[in-house]
């Protein structure tokens, strides 16, 4: 019921340049494949920087057309590389990419060598995941499975991700339970609890 993990979601089949490849090869590459960016790895696999198709593009622009042979791509690649683990949480690499302004991660083992990719577009379909799934996961795995509930206990609905729980105020902190369960699943973008609140305790007056 955790969230999804990178290794599950990334790309093995990454294609890949030296420091010393020229930029145009590098461009031809991204042409050719139809991806943003490249992974910059040494001759043991690993990642030294990126590439991408914005760095090469600047690279033509600064370029003077009487000036030295074709650049390498050490001299135009981002470095240091921001990379991720295989067991890394789908979220968390979400949130580095926001936080360092990448479309794209590199995958590495335990010892920095290159073993996928990951781009936006991978983590974005792990949030793209139907209402219904959701629905059936909150119900199933969480109410009936964590909790122990009888079908039908708890009212669950979802829509747009936005998962709504429903019950007796008897229920009240399983439900609460439920809730905060369900944030942990994939594509689950809030949570409504519509449990009814306590009702006020009557306070007795002095006689």
């Amino acid at each position: 019921m955790n969230h999804s993990t990178i290794g599950e979601v990334m790309t093995d089949d990454v294609v890949t340049v030296s420091e010393t490849t020229p930029a145009a090869d590098a461009a031809r590459l991204l042409d050719r494949h139809g991806i943003s960016g490249l992974p910059v790895i040494d001759r043991d696999d690993k990642v030294l920087g990126v590439v991408s198709a914005s760095d090469l593009v600047r690279e033509r622009a600064a370029r003077h057309p009487d000036g030295p042979g074709e650049t390498p791509v050490r001299e135009v690649m981002s470095t240091p590389a921001v990379t991720v683990h295989p067991e890394q949480r789908v979220p968390d690499a979400a949130r580095l990419m926001e936080r360092r302004g990448v479309e794209r991660l590199p995958v590495v083992d335990e010892e920095d060598r290159l073993i996928g990719i990951v781009t936006r577009r991978d983590l974005l379909r792990v949030f793209l995941r139907g209402d219904e799934e959701i629905r059936r996961q909150v119900s199933e795995e969480i109410v009936a499975g964590e909790l122990g509930l009888p079908p039908g206990a708890v009212g669950v609905s979802v829509r747009d991700g936005v998962v709504t729980l429903a019950g007796d105020a008897e229920l009240r902190g399983a439900i609460a339970r439920a809730g905060f369960a369900a944030w942990r699943l994939d594509g689950v973008v809030g949570v409504v609890n519509l449990v009814p609140p306590v009702p006020p305790q009557e306070v007795a007056r002095p006689g």
